[in-house]
């Protein structure tokens, strides 16, 4: 009777100790602080957002949520994808961005013109394209080539299979409205992203006509708090902060409203990605702003890229050392 009472109270003991080991877990778990990574804009410049990665690797700080708009978006989608800052950083040293973002053909390189199946090469650079009617000039197929080629090797060619979740901002070109991008093909939405206007042309993904994120949201620090992120560390690849604009009405934007053009118009007078941006300086918990007044975003190039990186090193390690990082 003695020994029945023995295992009762051992067995009680140990029920206790199994319950309060689940409560303890399931608080810690509920109590984790999701981080957000919100990756800018500025083409070139998206070496110094490299360079971030890498700092916060050493740190140990793991990313939960990453939103990226135009170059912020190839280096988070590739980033979500499992490449390493180190990979990363390879990639945009060695990688010819000249002949990849400008879809150059290398055997035409030498010679001064050449048209083939309707398109006009100068020195292998495409200028004029007759089959595509569409505003701009480069179809951007060798970069959209590249990202699916490095996304297929991981296996995440699609939104829904990514080791960390992202989303991409894109713009439409006709209702001047950010889009964000969250489902369906990867390569496409990136390259949707970083569409520069009259540059690259536009993207079609579900019957909308999508151009450069950053023409209404460079610096998408909402986009990953709308993610479920409680922490965003945004790279902001910006240099000057512009000032928002007034939002009084104006008898040009009407007279745009009547002939059909008023989103356009009211971009242009109203700068709704200034205020946006502005905003999302303001709210971002780690604000990471690496100065390149030196480069802008053509700066390709082995001997740049390598400087941007370590800007964006530097840049990362001066805002963390303020931190307590434990509590990440």
């Amino acid at each position: 009777m003695r020994g029945m009472k023995f295992k009762q109270s051992k067995s009680i003991v140990r029920l206790i100790g199994l319950s309060f080991f689940i409560f303890h877990l399931s608080f810690s778990t509920a109590g984790a602080q999701k981080i957000g990574l919100a990756l800018g804009g500025g083409g070139a410049k998206g070496g110094a957002e490299v360079g971030v990665l890498k700092v916060l690797e050493e740190q140990g700080i793991r990313p939960d949520y990453i939103a990226g708009t135009s170059i912020g978006s190839i280096v988070g989608v590739l980033y979500a994808a499992g490449y390493s800052a180190k990979e990363l950083e390879q990639l945009f040293c060695q990688q010819e961005w000249l002949s990849l973002l400008t879809d150059r053909r290398d055997d035409l390189s030498g010679e001064p013109y050449r048209q083939l199946d309707g398109v006009t090469y100068i020195f292998g650079f495409p200028v004029i394209d007759t089959n595509n009617k569409t505003f701009g000039v480069l179809r951007g197929g060798k970069v959209e080539q590249v990202i699916d080629s490095m996304l297929a090797k991981r296996g995440c060619v699609e939104f829904e299979c990514l080791p960390i979740p992202f989303q991409c901002v894109a713009s439409s070109m006709l209702s001047a409205e950010e889009v964000v991008l969250s489902e369906g093909t990867l390569p496409r939405a990136v390259r949707a992203s970083m569409a520069i206007p009259g540059l690259f042309k536009p993207v079609e993904i579900d019957g909308q006509q999508l151009v450069d994120g950053g023409l209404m949201n460079n610096l998408p620090v909402d986009v990953v708090r709308q993610m479920g992120a409680d922490i965003v560390i945004a790279v902001d690849l910006q240099q000057e902060k512009p000032k928002n604009r007034s939002q009084d009405g104006n008898i040009i934007t009407d007279i745009a409203d009547m002939l059909g053009v008023g989103p356009l118009a009211k971009w242009i007078f109203y700068r709704p990605d200034i205020t946006k941006y502005n905003e999302n300086r303001r709210k971002a918990d780690i604000y990471i702003n690496p100065p390149l007044p030196d480069y802008d975003a053509s700066s390709f190039g082995n001997e740049s890229m390598q400087r941007m990186i370590r800007v964006g090193e530097q840049s990362a390690r001066r805002q963390l050392e303020k931190l307590d990082i434990k509590k990440f």
